[in-house]
């Protein structure tokens, strides 16, 4: 039986695309189909997939509307095929932060949808102060004092640990 799968995200720097490349990557080395959209390229039908992962990340302690608009429109088709969600954000490079059960951006997006996921993940982002548009650099760089990061404009540092991601891609291989 040919599972189809697809995976819808949300990206702002590109590093939830990165991941979902992997993810893309782990699913094709293993010959199975797996289709990638971007939420504002996505008009098909959810329940042409037997399993749907949607990857989402933070801008400002959010997750991305579209993806919360386009979850709460297909909850019922949702429900009714096996999904996985991901979040990814700076504040799970700490090891504390970085599963789903203590990921703060996580639990306070499940208090505010009505869906539950077949699989759920939290990774850590990448932080690039150049890449920034100068509003958002400020911004950043205050959230990352306050929560004692890097603040140092020249910072570029990828802490998307790659093994968790490979792993995560495995669990929903053998979805």
């Amino acid at each position: 039986m040919n599972v189809k799968t697809g995976i819808i995200y949300s990206s702002v720097d590109g590093q939830t695309l990165k991941i979902c490349n992997k993810l893309r990557d782990e699913f094709q080395q293993n010959n199975q189909n797996i289709e990638l959209f971007s939420i504002k390229d996505f008009n098909g039908d959810v329940t042409n997939y037997d399993r749907l992962i949607i990857g989402s990340s933070i801008r400002y302690g959010v997750h991305n509307k579209e993806i919360i608009d386009f979850i709460n429109t297909n909850k019922k088709q949702l429900d009714s095929i096996k999904t996985a969600f991901f979040s990814v954000n700076l504040v799970a490079r700490k090891p504390e932060k970085s599963t789903p059960n203590t990921n703060p951006y996580v639990l306070k997006f499940f208090k505010t949808i009505d869906w539950t996921p077949t699989i759920v993940g939290v990774f850590a982002g990448k932080l690039d102060y150049k890449k920034y548009p100068f509003f958002d650099r400020i911004m950043i760089q205050f959230i990352m004092w306050m929560t004692k990061g890097p603040t140092d404009s020249n910072t570029k540092i990828e802490y998307t640990n790659w093994d968790k991601v490979t792993e995560f891609g495995k669990r929903l291989r053998d979805l």
